[in-house]
């Protein structure tokens, strides 16, 4: 029998050896494949259960000269190995604690599971987000394991399964508590449980392999309509993505045929998939979020403990719940009684969905709530280490700000001014202590400003994020912030494209097709029309005509008729809270008449409208690179996916011109100058590209 315990992908091991005990031997092995070359598997013997480890992931089976063999765990693609070993008599049982995710098609190859039932716990099959289906048979076999419905929502839509969840759905079998402390650490007392468990239970099943269950109703019923052309077109409807499809194929194929005769196809477009270019470009940006988690600026000198907030609006509120789950004591400072309230009672709700979904307790909840402190003056400044300013964004109001918070913290504390158009030069000039301020920006990614004199303490601005939960792009200081610099542009384009009598219903259905979460004009809903304008004004005063297009006049206009964004409830389109549909604002059309324009038809086409869009975002990235203001083009792709919503199926802006070719992007962006003028110019960085046909921003 066989049972080990997953916490991770199962791509990254690295040594781990079980202890020596009283009947229990242990023994090393080293692979020759490529994969093995870097790991260390070891395994013992215990009675008549073998143990084996990888990294931290514990293997407990019945001894059999066949399944012991390293290549069981290992060979990916040989699909006569995993059928052996699933038809084998001897059961096998998997353990996991912490994340299953890369490896859940081995775990679910065995009979048998056993988790630990903790919030670190959790189950998945992330590959469609790497733009490749689950291989070794995971998309034949968790069908079957957890019913058809079930097994669509897990892999086509990347969802984690919590453990509590993953008994009641079948996923597994058997749960364990976590133990506290003792003589060793809680995690290792579990560990060294949950092994004595699954060793028990492999025990107890060698004879009893559970039979076959029959398909239900539902599942049925599931199996016909994704026979049916316009259901499967509704469970996934864009065309940019092939992996949902080719696992929806590969998923009927197994049901209708056996899963024999799925296992060769499924390996056979897993190779496929694997070689798109829009796996490239979504593993790649796997491997940029990887790196934009890491605190590249080193470690802080000074943790940080206590945390202050200014204002308690909905972004305040969101920033206090991961500060405050993160252990963190807070301060959320607002003005006013209402605004206070109204924020400490969406920082409560937020927990308590959580705890609706089971993923805190309500003991855990309330032990959550208990870290945040709400006042309205500066009583307990002098403790925290960090002050968050999130105040609008007026030179004038941001000065008051930091001369108080000046007088009212220590010398060692950190101001983080949240700013997105400002230089933080500005913000600095007033202050007493100006290498302790960092510019900060949540877009929703981590999105941090530093300048080269505070770089220790933009450790500690990034250190605090990092345990936020977000992702991190470092950059320099200017007017600005990379993910504003990059949207400004498009949103300019935007308005130009509206001015030349483009729907915005046509708009939004145009850029969403091309990959693009959010339409374009119902971003400028969700942005604000009124933060859009005093964007606008700051970056045109900053870079002149490389940031024009669209007339500034149209927002202008939108504001004082009281159309400033989704908030007012009236912008390009109408909003009603709990309502999902919209319609257009049709008190829009005089304002759109009276600033038309006549479009070029040469530049107006569908596929044109995209690429306008998409050039002014990539031309601005590659110049934030070209000007020292982004350190990597693996950073700026992951602050435009991950702070803009840039189509994740392009891979950012850098890969986008990557992959698409750098001579087909320079072309299009000089048609485009020809036809609008300079803010469609190629960058020098890009243009000097194109003279070397090889040269790539990811080599």
């Amino acid at each position: 029998m066989v049972a080990y315990r997953a916490t991770g992908s199962l791509s990254r091991f690295s040594a781990f050896r079980i202890p020596r005990s009283r009947g229990y031997v242990c023994r090393n092995f080293t692979g020759s494949s490529a994969l093995l070359t870097t790991t260390h598997i070891n395994y013992g013997v215990k009675g008549d259960v073998a143990v084996k480890t990888l990294n931290k992931q514990t293997a407990a089976f019945r001894c059999h000269p066949y399944l012991i063999k390293a290549r069981l765990l290992y060979c990916t693609s040989n699909t006569d190995i995993t059928r052996k070993s699933e038809k084998s008599t001897k059961p096998v049982v998997t353990a996991i604690s912490g994340s299953c995710l890369g490896g859940l098609e081995l775990a679910i190859l065995c009979q048998c599971r056993i988790a630990t039932k903790n919030r670190k716990t959790v189950l998945g099959a992330p590959e469609v987000l790497l733009g490749i289906l689950p291989g070794v048979g995971g998309a034949q076999r968790l069908p079957k394991m957890v019913g058809v419905p079930a097994a669509f929502d897990m892999m086509l839509t990347d969802r984690n399964i919590h453990a509590d969840r993953a008994k009641k759905m079948g996923l597994v079998d058997q749960l364990v508590e976590s133990l506290g402390p003792g003589l060793k650490l809680p995690e290792e007392q579990t560990i060294k449980y949950l092994e004595e468990v699954a060793i028990t239970f492999a025990k107890g099943l060698a004879d009893k392999i559970s039979p076959k269950r029959d398909k239900g109703l539902v599942e049925k019923l599931t199996v016909y309509a994704i026979t049916i052309p316009f259901v499967r077109k509704q469970i996934y409807k864009t065309r940019l993505y092939p992996a949902p499809l080719k696992i929806i194929d590969m998923v009927k194929t197994g049901i209708e045929q056996g899963s024999d005769a799925g296992y060769l196809p499924e390996s056979q477009k897993f190779g496929e998939l694997a070689m798109t270019k829009e796996s490239k470009a979504l593993m790649g940006l796997y491997h940029g979020q990887v790196l934009c988690k890491k605190n590249t600026s080193g470690a802080p000198q000074k943790e940080v403990k206590h945390l202050v907030i200014l204002g308690a609006g909905m972004m305040e509120a969101g920033i206090t719940q991961v500060s405050m789950d993160k252990g963190l004591k807070t301060i959320l400072k607002d003005a006013t009684l209402t605004g206070l309230g109204q924020g400490q009672q969406q920082v409560f709700k937020g927990l308590t969905d959580k705890v609706k979904k089971k993923a805190l307790t309500s003991f855990e909840r309330d032990s959550i709530f208990s870290n945040l402190t709400g006042q309205f003056d500066y009583h307990g400044f002098k403790k925290t280490d960090m002050v968050m300013d999130t105040v609008f964004e007026d030179l004038s109001f941001k000065h008051r700000v930091r001369k108080e918070v000046e007088a009212v913290t220590l010398d060692h504390c950190v101001f983080a001014s949240n700013i997105s158009a400002l230089p933080i030069s500005e913000i600095t000039a007033i202050s007493k202590r100006p290498e302790k301020v960092i510019g900060r920006h949540y877009s929703p990614a981590g999105d941090d400003h530093n300048r080269e004199d505070v770089q220790r303490h933009q450790c500690l601005s990034c250190s605090v994020h990092l345990k936020q939960g977000k992702v991190i792009i470092v950059v320099k200081d200017g007017p600005g912030f990379y993910t504003t610099r990059c949207l400004a542009p498009m949103m300019s384009e935007v308005i130009q494209i509206l001015q030349e009598g483009v729907d915005p219903k046509k708009l939004d259905s145009l850029t969403t097709s091309l990959g693009f979460p959010v339409g374009a004009a119902t971003l400028v809903d969700e942005v604000d029309v009124d933060v859009a304008k005093h964007v606008a004004k700051d970056l045109g005063k900053a870079f002149g005509e490389q940031s024009g297009g669209g007339n500034p006049e149209l927002l202008t206009q939108m504001v004082s008729k009281g159309f400033p964004g989704h908030k007012s409830g009236k912008s390009f389109s109408t909003y009603q809270e709990g309502v999902k549909s919209k319609n257009l604002n049709s008190d829009m059309d005089s304002i759109l008449a009276s600033l038309k324009l006549p479009p070029k038809s040469e530049v107006s086409s569908d596929e044109d409208i995209q690429f306008r869009l998409v050039t002014r975002f990539v031309s601005e990235a590659v110049m934030c690179l070209q000007e020292g203001t982004l350190a990597t083009p693996a950073e700026g792709d992951t602050g435009t996916i991950f702070g803009l919503s840039f189509p994740p199926c392009l891979g950012g802006s850098f890969r986008f011109v990557d992959l698409y070719g750098t001579q087909k992007t320079v072309d299009g962006l000089k048609t485009y100058e020809a036809a609008y003028g300079k803010e469609f110019t190629p960058c020098q960085l890009l243009a000097g590209h194109t003279n070397s046909p090889n040269k790539k921003f990811y080599q």
